[in-house]
């Protein structure tokens, strides 16, 4: 009998994926919030696959999984897993790329809305002691969406759900992904750009949709955000890591960036170091008024999606560990 341990315990039993497994896989389950480290022994010892979802999987600790055949990231990012590692152990690693799409997709696009619009910025006016006057103010960041070029970095399944919905607002539509056939942008109606700086160069509002990888790690750095339109909104439901914040906190300052949209993160959670945009935003100082929105890495939460995630990730274990399928499987070239 094979083990499938899920450490996290994010759902409340082991049925569907007991379900989906089949009667000859045992489901168990870890202690919850304490990371990999935390687990027993005994209990990693037996693992032959394996889900994460929040937790990080390091090198270091797969000397206490002797028996892992399968990695199912449950989520689309996998950069949470050490995969020279796992590739040298020969562990298959898989990913959930087919949920939540819509929902990241549509959390981007209202980040983004609801600064074009003024909306933070006139809900944070109202709510000031005193409140701001009854009128429109006057701003960089409210446009007319079909002035503006919105620009898409990485054109997956959520950049690609991405630019349909901008586009339907009547955004003109670009983007850069290095890694898609030729064909796309006339496809989908829109415009592409083949390298990053003719994208940046074009674009007032810049949405980020590409996974942290040793190419996108620090992929916009203030250098880089100087080379968007004046007044641009940068949006990121994507990884952290490849926004630099202090660059993107000197670019608000000087009012280049007009405003920000952040789901994600360089630290999640910020609690070691809190990055001084982060804490400015927490101090609601005045010069951030209206201007930055911070949601805790929830783009893609549904109470559908997070059942999606469940039902994928197990049907994923099935096709890789049982039947020997190639699916939602990463190559290493991957990064």
């Amino acid at each position: 009998m094979l083990t499938v341990l899920e450490p996290e315990g994010l759902y409340p039993d082991t049925a569907l994926e007991e379900e989906i497994l089949g009667p000859g896989v045992r489901v168990i389950r870890g202690g919850g919030a304490g990371g990999v480290e935390e687990l027993p022994d005994a209990l990693c010892a037996e693992a032959d696959g394996l889900f994460i979802f929040r937790h990080w999987l390091p090198g270091s600790q797969l000397h206490r999984f002797p028996k892992l055949k399968v990695v199912v990231r449950m989520g689309v990012g996998y950069d949470r897993l050490d995969r020279p590692a796992l590739a040298e152990r020969g562990i298959t690693v898989c990913n959930v790329p087919d949920y939540g799409t819509t929902e990241v997709a549509d959390h981007a696009v209202a980040l983004a809305l609801t600064l074009r619009r003024g909306i933070a910025l006139h809900h944070d006016l109202q709510r000031a002691d005193p409140p701001a006057a009854w009128r429109y103010l006057d701003s960089p960041l409210v446009q007319r969406a079909s002035e503006q070029t919105f620009g898409i970095i990485g054109l997956g399944r959520i950049g690609t759900a991405v630019a349909l919905r901008a586009k339907a607002f009547g955004f003109r539509v670009a983007f850069f992904d290095p890694y898609l056939p030729n064909g796309v942008d006339r496809a989908l109606g829109i415009v592409r750009a083949r390298e990053l700086d003719e994208l940046l160069t074009q674009t007032d509002t810049l949405s980020i949709h590409a996974p942290l990888t040793r190419t996108t790690r620090g992929l916009l750095g203030e250098s880089a955000l100087r080379r968007l339109r004046p007044g641009a909104v940068v949006v990121n439901t994507a990884r952290g890591p490849i926004l630099d914040l202090d660059g993107l906190a000197a670019c608000l300052r000087d009012g280049h960036v007009a405003g920000a949209g952040l789901d994600v993160l360089p630290q999640e959670p910020p609690v070691e170091r809190i990055p001084p945009l982060l804490a400015a935003y927490r101090a609601r100082e005045p010069w951030l008024t209206g201007r930055l929105i911070v949601t805790p890495h929830s783009a893609f939460h549904t109470p559908h999606a997070f059942a999606d995630i469940r039902t994928k990730s197990a049907e994923t274990m099935r096709d890789v560990l049982l039947e020997g399928r190639h699916s939602n499987v990463i190559t290493p070239e991957s990064d």
